[in-house]
């Protein structure tokens, strides 16, 4: 019967090959998130924007910017304030500008979410705060009731990139215990907004003038639409993060599934 074989005195014992990781990989993972980066630091980003953009619609339903119509009284007319005194608005015009947005808003949000499936969604967030921006500083300098309602239009398309996109940033990014606790610090941003606006209408429309609320919040969005171009993008998971992407043939599907 064979002995087995003995362990020969100074031999060295078989070593096990090592698989050395493919370096490119761990640079893309490395690269995939910007030196900027942090889960508090994205909310507390979100939450001022989401902030300024509910700012906006407190400010024009305000009484310092929204006004009041003009009146005659027994021949005596009083002159209006605001909007509804500087364009003479009746009152279906002044309904039809307190909620222009929306038809901006619902035009612009599926487009905005088709977009991200080719396009970095940080970069259309961008994109969306700076007709954001543009659209507000318009507003100001209006001359009639249709210039400043196209205006109010434009505000709801740059406000809808925002929309669509922030809260699945928020999803993706806060810790799992606390994506509710994130998600409604997000959303408080919306009747915080609205009330700040609404005093601050009031105050800015009373020592200076209704076309200087729009200018203040468009000066205020202004850094933040900036940012989003100069800094390096965020991805969101399950889009496309403008990078090539090596696809994979059905023989490279079948060696994987094999090892």
């Amino acid at each position: 019967m064979a002995e087995p074989p003995r362990k020969v005195s100074g031999e060295q014992p078989e070593q096990q090959p090592v698989v050395v990781p493919n370096s490119s990989d761990e640079d893309a993972v490395m690269t995939s998130t910007p030196s900027w980066f942090g889960p508090k630091r994205l909310l507390f980003i979100f939450c001022v924007i989401n902030l300024l953009n509910y700012v906006d619609r407190g400010i024009i339903a305000s009484n310092g910017v929204n006004g009041t119509q003009r009146k005659c009284t027994d021949g005596v007319c009083k002159a209006g304030t605001g909007i509804q005194g500087d364009f003479n608005l009746t009152n279906f015009e002044d309904g039809v500008l307190s909620s222009a947005f929306m038809v901006g808003l619902l035009v612009a949000s599926p487009i905005f979410a088709s977009l991200a499936k080719s396009f970095n969604p940080f970069r259309l967030i961008g994109v969306g705060l700076s007709v954001w921006t543009l659209a507000t500083t318009l507003c100001g300098v209006s001359i009639n009731f249709w210039t400043i309602a196209i205006c109010r239009m434009l505000v709801g398309v740059g406000e809808a990139s925002f929309i669509s996109l922030a809260a699945p940033f928020i999803d993706d990014n806060a810790p799992v215990s606390q994506k509710t606790a994130w998600l409604a610090a997000f959303y408080m941003c919306i009747p915080g907004g609205i009330a700040c606006g609404y005093v601050l209408g009031g105050l800015v429309a009373g020592h200076f003038s209704w076309r200087w609320a729009f200018f203040g919040e468009s000066i205020l969005m202004l850094p933040w639409a900036i940012l989003a171009f100069i800094i390096k993008p965020l991805p969101l998971k399950g889009f496309s993060d403008g990078v090539s992407e090596k696809v994979l043939t059905s023989g490279d599907i079948l060696s994987h599934d094999v090892e």
